[in-house]
């Protein structure tokens, strides 16, 4: 009998798991996580078989950046919406009330933040249990991850970032600092920027081999792991910020908190203790930046323009107007990032929080 895809992906596990880990068997081992990590990608993706479920709820991006919650069922999701937004999400003391995705907005120092209250998800969600591949699908184009923890089960922290990471959700990492360049011929070439402790030259050619890469030129610029090199190699993989939150916390005394070791924002969202610094903890952790537009005969709008931190003034032009960075000559700064008022900047000077900026045109 023909062996199926799952079957080889279980088989691939099992001799990972058994495999002893020492400097002789490092490319094996290393080529073993490439075909597993390419095995659950073509799973995934429906090759070999039935297509896994897609995509997951249809929902539109909108606001300044978007933010969702996860968490498992019942830890108090739906009321920290309430709490966060105008949203009227349906509430009650049992699990799975919440059946779809509800927005909400979040109006906070000049941003508009979209919240997104998920179903809570529960063991196995990466393989689709309860909705779970739908769930944290969603989670794959936000711009940050609120991971909600319930008082009484504050340990599921690590669940929580598993299941996202087994479909390609990083959080709190950035891109890998690799560049992989498919050559016609001449064979692999690897550069490294720093000595390697995890990555070496037999174990980046046969991961490329596995990939069917046989000619390339790799730049390994930081000391990056061989799951870091797989990811890049994948291209499917997705990054953003997360914060914990840890709800109810007016059920157990404070003593039971300061016990715990890793950072969070503690709430009891149904008496609305934490909620204001829960928002100035999202609004911080989405590092975005107001910059105000200035004319030359008028003041200041006092509407500011809501961007990500380390925006140039050219990506600002994008903001304002879409044909306006064609037009572009200079700009006069006022604020944070300026060393003196109303100082001239050329198109790629960094905004700061603050700025007021006027462009002038060509």
């Amino acid at each position: 009998m023909t062996m199926g895809l799952p079957e080889k992906l279980a088989e691939l596990e099992v001799e990972y798991s058994r495999t002893q880990k020492n400097k002789a068997t490092e490319v094996h081992l290393g080529l073993l996580k490439a075909k597993i990590a390419k095995l659950k990608r073509d799973i995934e993706a429906g090759v070999g078989g039935k297509k896994a479920g897609s995509g997951g709820f249809d929902v539109k991006k909108s606001g300044n950046a978007s933010v969702v919650l996860i968490g498992l069922p019942s830890v108090g999701k739906s009321t920290i919406l309430n709490a966060l937004t105008s949203a009227k999400s349906k509430i009650a003391q049992y699990a799975f009330t919440t059946l779809t995705c509800i927005p909400g907005t979040m109006k906070y120092k000049g941003a508009v933040i979209q919240i997104l209250d998920l179903p809570g998800i529960i063991a196995g969600a990466r393989e689709g249990k309860g909705r779970g591949k739908e769930v944290l699908a969603v989670a794959r184009k936000a711009d940050l991850v609120l991971l909600i923890l319930d008082v009484f089960q504050p340990h599921f922290r690590e669940k929580l970032v598993e299941e996202l990471a087994g479909i390609g959700v990083r959080l709190d990492q950035k891109p890998p600092n690799i560049l992989v360049t498919r050559t016609s011929s001449g064979g692999i070439t690897i550069n490294y920027d720093k000595k390697p402790t995890h990555l070496n030259d037999r174990i980046i050619s046969s991961i490329l081999n596995e990939y069917g890469i046989f000619s390339a030129e790799v730049a390994v610029r930081q000391d990056a792991t061989v799951d870091q090199f797989i990811d890049v190699l994948l291209g499917n993989r997705t990054y953003a910020a997360s914060l914990t939150v840890m709800n109810k916390i007016d059920l157990v005394k404070p003593e039971f908190l300061k016990a715990l070791d890793f950072p969070f924002v503690a709430v009891s969202a149904d008496r609305n203790i934490g909620v204001d610094e829960l928002k100035e903890a999202i609004f911080k952790k989405l590092c975005l930046i107001r910059v105000y537009t200035k004319s030359r005969f008028e003041d200041a709008n006092e509407i500011p323009l809501m961007m990500p931190e380390g925006t140039t003034v050219l990506q600002a032009c994008d903001k304002i107007h879409r044909n306006l960075k064609d037009e572009f000559k200079s700009a006069r700064v006022w604020g944070p990032s300026a060393k003196h008022p109303g100082q001239k900047v050329g198109a790629h000077h960094v905004l700061k929080d603050g700025d007021m900026v006027y462009i002038e045109k060509k």
